[in-house]
């Protein structure tokens, strides 16, 4: 009898809802790759003709389409509302409840940011325990290539934009002013440390800034798997050796990822 609880509930449902359920049922369906009323029937158990009748009025409101010798898609009317939906809520606030949680998780500094032109644009800063406090600041701005948020932010640019944002990052009269003493790294070590963060889907920064300071990075995805935005965990040398810092990679991923899935991503 348990088994047909959750069957009994839905079709005691009001017919509005049952009705708008369907309707549900029908889009998603399509989104899964059902292109005719009898795929999209099987899927939500309907019958045809209640199926062709729920598609007909969702193609009518262009939450479908119908394409000849293809069958049924997504509309417009959806891609509309996705982007009205990711313009309503800010990514600050969307990221918000998971940056809060990874600064739980690690004590360390949190860090959300944006690309914009050669610089990253710091968002949202959730101040770490451990440690002196870094002198990041929300609305601060610093060279892609020098931060390693910036060289998530990098990941799916050509070799040809990596070493141009390389050359810009580099400081003037060769000398980092936080840090004199720091030797650069050259082109082409920035691009093999570049292509092992690619394959891994992560960045590191290993004091390219300033001393004593490391961070690592991961993307944030939209559902055009366009990368648009990053999170950094951040901290002194002393609370991040290398060890921790390569424990953290798929923590901070699994964020990301989720953060991109809000954003519409389909893994």
């Amino acid at each position: 009898m348990q088994e047909d609880a959750p069957k009994i509930a839905k079709d005691a449902a009001p017919t509005g809802t049952q009705t708008l359920l369907r309707g549900l049922g029908v889009v998603q369906a399509v989104a899964s790759g059902a292109r005719d009323l009898k795929e999209i029937a099987r899927l939500i158990g309907t019958t045809r003709s209640t199926t062709h009748r729920l598609a007909s009025c969702l193609v009518d409101e262009r939450y479908l389409r119908v394409v000849p010798q293809i069958g049924y898609l997504l509309g417009p009317k959806l891609i509309e509302l996705g982007f009205q939906a990711r313009e309503e809520l800010p990514l600050v606030t969307l990221a918000g409840p998971y940056l809060d949680q990874l600064s739980a998780l690690t004590g360390d500094t949190i860090h959300l940011a944006i690309r914009e032109g050669d610089e990253v644009l710091y968002l949202h800063k959730n101040p770490g325990r451990n440690g002196p406090e870094m002198r990041s600041r929300v609305g601060h701005r610093m060279p892609l290539a020098r931060t390693g948020i910036g060289k998530a932010l990098m990941l799916d640019d050509t070799q040809e934009e990596w070493q141009r944002l390389y050359e810009v990052s580099l400081p003037a009269g060769g000398k980092n002013q936080f840090w004199p003493q720091h030797p650069e790294q050259s082109w082409e070590q920035f691009q093999q440390r570049m292509l092992e963060y690619v394959a891994g889907g992560y960045a590191f920064d290993l004091e390219d800034n300033e001393p004593s300071i490391r961070c690592v990075a991961a993307p944030i995805r939209d559902a055009s798997k366009r990368i648009v935005a990053g999170v950094s965990i951040a901290s002194t040398v002393p609370y991040m050796p290398l060890d921790k810092m390569a424990e953290l990679i798929p923590l901070i991923k699994g964020v990301t990822a989720r953060l991109s899935a809000e954003l519409g991503l389909k893994v």
